[in-house]
């Protein structure tokens, strides 16, 4: 865009021979052929950049297009020219920094002072050339300033793009743990009550394996759904289907499982179903695995403003000396995420009762989280 406008300038100039002085052909064919050859710089540059950000290479380019803007300044008609000198510590505090760029800028500014004083006596005692030179400082300050909030962005970006992939890990850890770890648990207690009971009761242990199967495909399934939320082409089912496979999933037996919905869930977002599905398989999966609980009562209510899951038991529960595990402090991080919040109470020897509430409209954006 720069050099197109000071082209067009120095042609125009030339061609009308304004200022008063003849502008003989050759000089403004000159300034054209200087001009071609730093668009055709900048093609090169464009279409091969210095490979790994060569600072060698960088720098042999940098000084080119010093030397080039030189020769336009020295044959443009106009003296338009003198503004390409503005994009030299530009360029240079992408490559070399704030230090390099300060200091080419301050060549920058002496090469138009040498100018002047080799083509124009006591140049200093006019307000036309002083004001070129004001001009031109500040469009240094201004272009280094660019520059400066340029890289500054950049910074940011990498530091955003950072955060975002160990948000990513951090979230493709909590899946794993909260849907493979589940299914895999319920593998196991199935394929234990198989071995448990293949002498006793064959027909149970036939249920048991049958279950155990089930459990894998709904495994497999949960893989699927994740690839596909990875993609952004999922399209989640009801929250109360997905919370009534989860009871059916557990099977007979201990602990007995009851689920009661109240409310309409036809508004609720999918970033909410995911965060209160995922704190129920969670508080489900601990239940069945630690709690040695007799019954789980699942509860969802689902009001106008905030959706709100209770899971309680009467196992054994815990107490304030044993730590929360990942699964229950990925329940309060994906929470905190959708704008909701969760609270786990454990009282040894009376249950736990995990609960967690959302927004019925929970960004789109921590679904996954």
């Amino acid at each position: 865009m720069i050099y197109g406008v000071v082209l067009a300038a120095g042609l125009y100039y030339g061609a009308l021979g304004l200022g008063g002085a003849h502008v003989p052909a050759g000089r403004v064919a000159g300034f054209g052929a200087v001009m071609g050859l730093l668009f055709a710089l900048e093609a090169v540059q464009w279409r091969w950049p210095p490979r790994g950000g060569s600072r060698a290479a960088t720098a042999a380019l940098l000084a080119a297009r010093l030397s080039l803007f030189v020769g336009a300044a020295a044959l443009d008609p106009s003296g338009e020219s003198r503004v390409l000198f503005v994009l030299v510590p530009f360029a240079a505090y992408f490559a070399f920094g704030r230090a390099v760029s300060l200091v080419l800028a301050a060549v920058c500014l002496t090469l138009l002072i040498a100018g002047f004083m080799l083509r124009v006596p006591h140049w200093y005692t006019q307000a036309v050339y002083l004001s070129d030179v004001l001009m031109f400082a500040v469009g240094l300050v201004l272009a280094i300033a660019m520059a400066s909030v340029a890289v500054a962005e950049q910074a940011n970006a990498a530091a955003v793009a950072d955060l975002s992939a160990e948000a990513e890990r951090t979230r493709l850890a909590r899946d794993i743990h909260d849907s493979l770890g589940h299914h895999l648990t319920a593998i196991a207690v199935q394929l234990e009550k198989a071995v448990a009971f293949r002498d006793r009761d064959p027909s149970t242990a036939d249920q048991a394996l049958a279950d155990a199967r089930s459990s894998v495909r709904q495994a497999l399934g949960d893989v699927r759904l994740s690839v596909r939320t990875l993609r952004g082409d999922t399209a989640p089912a009801a929250l109360p289907e997905m919370l009534a496979d989860l009871i059916r999933e557990a099977g007979p037996g201990q602990p007995q499982m009851t689920l009661s919905v109240t409310g309409d869930d036809a508004a609720l977002s999918p970033a909410a179903s995911t965060v209160l599905y995922r704190g129920a398989q969670e508080a489900l999966t601990n239940a069945r695995r630690h709690s040695g609980a007799r019954s789980v009562s699942v509860s969802l209510a689902l009001g106008t403003r905030e959706a709100r899951l209770v899971v309680a038991d009467d196992g054994r529960g815990f107490g304030p000396a044993c730590p929360a595990g990942f699964g229950l402090l990925g329940i309060r991080e994906r929470a905190a995420l959708a704008g909701g919040w969760a609270d786990i109470v454990s009282v040894p020897g009376e249950g736990t009762t995990v609960t967690v509430a959302v927004p019925r409209r929970a960004a789109a954006t921590v679904a996954g989280r």
